[in-house]
């Protein structure tokens, strides 16, 4: 009888991609594992995960929205019926273990799982944790978390370190550079800046680049711009106006609001702006590309400025922050364009604090400690992948 797991999170890719590699990791120990995604509906793993093979059902659940309270009087609501949306799945679908990655479905999956004595796992990618994570993490069988520390969180037994899971589609990539820039249209003699707000997008950011998109162009760089959704048909409108302004220059911008195929973006990037969240370093340390972050400035405790920092401080990236992008970031991203001897330095330095197989670790702490499937197998539920 095959062992069952659900994975239970979302929101963001942060939350998303990190739960897709735990998955493969999973099932390349074991390809008969039968997996199970709960995520919370209008959510984006509900379009995400079915993209990547794997089945996901929703439940109701939203978190608590700090501009407007008259939006949280239904919360409660929600919360008491996602709990029955989990009894149901918990109770069709008989699960060994429940691992949360973060996000507002993580919360009710594991609480219920908890009550019915199903081992719990967590993964906690932040150096500061959630206030969700920290109360599971009582209950919790085993934390998996990215760096030392954090026995002020968890209990201290009950931690292991694996580092951050990064997607194998990105940990394998063997994408040429030349490949990569006739994926997005782009010119092979001339440099890419890659800039990448997360899976949503990034204001500070967005703006900093519209604000000074001629000078990309005037220097003969290259730019792909994810936008996120926000901020896509404005970006569209821009480069629309350049193009039409100065067809002959035109041509060496790609924008979309999201790229699903992030290894051709870092092989065609020579350098990348990037909000500095656990898994976007993660991601980029794997990738060795240099970077310029931009932190977002309302992380609980601001710990995305305390992880570019930490980089920086390494001589591993450069650090632009949110309140002074407007006026310094594409000022600082071209310099580093045009410094190849710090591009190198920096290249090096964020290369050496790679991990690359934390997924792998994950996957078998895991399994050691659920163990083989045991008792009298029950009806199999039919897979479905996507």
């Amino acid at each position: 009888m095959s062992r069952r797991i659900i994975i239970a999170g979302g929101g963001t890719g942060g939350h998303i991609f990190p739960a897709i590699a735990i998955a493969g990791a999973l099932q390349k120990i074991d390809p008969s594992i039968e997996l199970l995604f709960v995520g919370a509906k209008g959510k984006m793993e509900m379009e995400k995960i079915p993209q990547a093979g794997y089945h996901i059902e929703g439940i109701d659940i939203a978190g608590f929205n700090r501009s407007s309270l008259i939006k949280n009087a239904g919360l409660p609501f929600k919360l008491i019926k996602s709990f029955f949306q989990v009894g149901r799945i918990l109770r069709a679908f008989r699960p060994d273990a429940v691992i949360g990655v973060g996000g507002y479905s993580s919360f009710p999956v594991l609480r219920a799982a908890q009550a019915r004595g199903i081992p719990t796992f967590i993964h906690e990618s932040n150096s500061f944790a959630g206030k969700s994570n920290i109360l599971l993490g009582k209950k919790a069988t085993r934390i998996f978390v990215a760096s030392d520390g954090m026995e002020k969180f968890f209990p201290a037994g009950r931690i292991v370190i694996t580092g951050n899971p990064v997607r194998q589609s990105i940990v394998q990539s063997k994408v040429s550079r030349e490949e990569a820039l006739r994926h997005f249209g782009l010119n092979p003699s001339g440099p890419v800046v890659l800039s990448t707000g997360g899976s949503l997008g990034a204001k500070g950011i967005n703006q900093a680049i519209a604000a000074h998109l001629d000078e990309f162009g005037q220097r003969d760089i290259q730019l792909i711009w994810q936008t996120g959704k926000p901020f896509a048909a404005e970006a569209a409108a821009l480069i629309a106006a350049q193009a039409a302004a100065k067809p002959a220059g035109h041509g060496g911008i790609w924008t979309n609001d999201f790229i699903p195929q992030m290894e051709y973006a870092f092989a065609a990037a020579d350098v990348v702006i990037s909000r500095s969240g656990a898994m976007s370093i993660a991601e980029l340390c794997v990738v060795a590309k240099p970077v310029v972050f931009v932190p977002f400035p309302f992380a609980a405790e601001d710990h995305q400025t305390v992880n570019a920092q930490h980089l920086v401080d390494k001589k591993a990236a450069l650090m632009v922050r949110d309140s002074e992008a407007k006026d310094r970031l594409v000022s600082t991203t071209i310099g580093l364009v045009q410094d190849k001897a710090l591009q190198q330095q920096l290249k090096e330095n964020i290369g050496r604090l790679a991990v690359r197989d934390a997924a792998g670790l994950i996957a078998n702490e895991i399994l050691s400690v659920i163990g083989p499937k045991a008792g009298a197998a029950p009806e199999t539920r039919k897979k479905n992948n996507g």
